[in-house]
């Protein structure tokens, strides 16, 4: 048994002989070790998530009118779906990290499978994010947002959060094994998935908007996602999509998890060939 060998089974014994699950599960450790060494990591899903809301919340949203329901209740689902898709950027930059110092290349060397690598930094990822939506959920109920229809459906509505935090992962990986350093990451992520935030009803409605844009923003996955959860979550003010707005306003719930799934089922391979490529002798 090589050197390394011997020093990650002394950090994670676990993993000695085991199947991908306990592969899995021992990576994950790692990097939520990583995490508690280094806290200023969580401040994207901390102190960021709040800011939006107050910002918004008492800042913008005296000039942003929704009638027929109190703008920080519509707010909080638009944020939430922000931050989700932000895992995007957790993972991206997480996964270029390990792998331009090499930490990659020393788990090969280990009695591992390369997909566990993959799969760990995803789970590590969704983690990351979901302590993001617990603060704002906690924010949310100090300024006055609430779920109101039911424990069913305010955990389908967490549960529609996960699966779409899922497939953003995958662009994560694979903008992360393509991309070369982490200051390219943060540039491209943040030209690229920063603006479609915005560009959805998450922070205004669509109606107001010129015809174009509004046909944008009403097809856009995050739309879909957000006014999945306001009306699982009763922050629509009992009022569903206009009848003139976009399909998948009509249908968020099932358009929700028809673009999870498709998302994840083009951009997983494409991600995994991008990490083997990179991590190719």
């Amino acid at each position: 048994m090589t050197t390394a060998q011997e020093h990650f089974h002394a950090v994670h014994p676990s993993a000695q002989g085991t199947g991908p699950v306990r592969q899995v599960s021992a990576l994950v450790r790692r990097n939520l070790t990583h995490i508690k060494r280094q806290p200023e990591m969580l401040t994207d899903v901390t102190i960021q998530p709040v800011m939006f809301v107050l910002l918004f919340a008492f800042v913008f949203g005296g000039s942003i009118s929704v009638p027929g329901v109190d703008y920080k209740e519509w707010l909080l689902p638009g944020i939430m779906a922000q931050t989700m898709t932000f895992s995007a950027f957790i993972v991206a930059i997480g996964l270029n990290t390990d792998l331009g110092k090499g930490i990659v290349d020393r788990f090969r060397a280990l009695p591992i499978g390369r997909s566990s690598v993959v799969v760990a930094r995803s789970v590590s990822s969704l983690i990351h994010s979901m302590i993001g939506i617990v603060v704002m959920s906690v924010t949310g109920l100090f300024v006055g947002w609430g779920i109101n229809d039911g424990v069913l459906r305010g955990l389908a509505g967490y549960g529609l959060l996960l699966l779409f935090g899922f497939a953003m992962i995958w662009v994560g990986i694979l903008c992360g094994s393509a991309l070369r350093s982490v200051e390219a990451v943060q540039g491209v992520m943040f030209t690229t998935v920063f603006p479609i935030t915005f560009l959805s009803n998450a922070f205004a409605r669509t109606e107001p908007m010129p015809d174009w844009l509004r046909f944008l923003a009403e097809w856009n996955p995050i739309s879909a996602l957000v006014q999945s959860l306001r009306e699982l979550w009763g922050n629509d003010g009992g009022m569903p999509a206009p009848v003139d707005a976009a399909l998948p306003l009509q249908h968020p719930v099932l358009t929700t998890i028809i673009w999870s799934v498709a998302l994840s089922a083009v951009l997983a391979p494409l991600a995994v060939r991008s990490f083997v490529n990179r991590t190719r002798d």
